[in-house]
Order: C-alpha cells, then sequence, then structure tokens
C-alpha cells in the first residue's frame, strides 16, 4: 500500500466536485463531524451552508473550521481532503452554487472559510 500526498490545486479541484462535507469542530471540547453543503469560490475561499448551532456559532467567535471530504476510487485507493481556515458569518451570494442557494432558501446559514491550509492524501 502506498501513501502520496496530493498537491493543492488536485485537493481543490477535488473540493470543487463536493456538493457534501463534514464541518470538523469541537461541540462541548468533544469532537464532532457535521454535514453540511460546500462550494468552493475562486481558489482561495469555501463556502458552506449549514443548519447547525454550534457550526454557525463557532463562525460568529472566528473560530477555526476544518472541512472534510473522503473518497474511494475504482481501484480501490481511497482519498481524503481536509481544508481549514478562520471561519466567518457570510453573505448570500448570487454567484453561489444552486445548491447553496437552495439550502440557505430552507433556513440554513452561509459561512465563509478561507482555504488557509489544504491538505490531502491518497492511500492505495
Amino acid at each position: 500500500m502506498t501513501r502520496a500526498t496530493l498537491a493543492r490545486a488536485t485537493c481543490l479541484a477535488l473540493l470543487r466536485e463536493a456538493a457534501y462535507a463534514r464541518v470538523v469542530i469541537s461541540v462541548r471540547c468533544l469532537p464532532a463531524a457535521l454535514p453540511a453543503r460546500i462550494d468552493v469560490v475562486g481558489d482561495h475561499r469555501l463556502v458552506l451552508a449549514s443548519t447547525e448551532d454550534a457550526v454557525l456559532a463557532a463562525a460568529r467567535r472566528g473560530d477555526v473550521l476544518s472541512v472534510q471530504i473522503d473518497g474511494l476510487e475504482d481501484d480501490g485507493a481511497t482519498w481524503s481532503v481536509m481544508a481549514s481556515g478562520i471561519a466567518a458569518v457570510a453573505e448570500s451570494d448570487e454567484s453561489l452554487s444552486a445548491s447553496l442557494r437552495a439550502a440557505v432558501a430552507g433556513g440554513a446559514a452561509l459561512i465563509a472559510l478561507p482555504l488557509s491550509v489544504v491538505v490531502g492524501e491518497r492511500v492505495g
């Protein structure tokens, strides 16, 4: 089994293809992975839509959040990408994907996450 670090460009491409991710956050001093819709804007910003109060509270405080996606390739190899940055509450933006606009219409809040750290690995 081999491990390979993914280039930032590859990680961004995988993030762009993903509609959903896990927001990794500390809730009452315990780790939690909460679902959210995501959209990459340019090469330096990720916007997520979440109805989770803990995620919105973290964005209001300016906490560091991480977003993680994983995949399984046809050959059995797996990959994982994690992006981290200081979160902030975001305003609705007309350039967002239809999926995020629909989530906002359904009551989700938008959170902006600068893509300060983007790392990925492929195993297989």
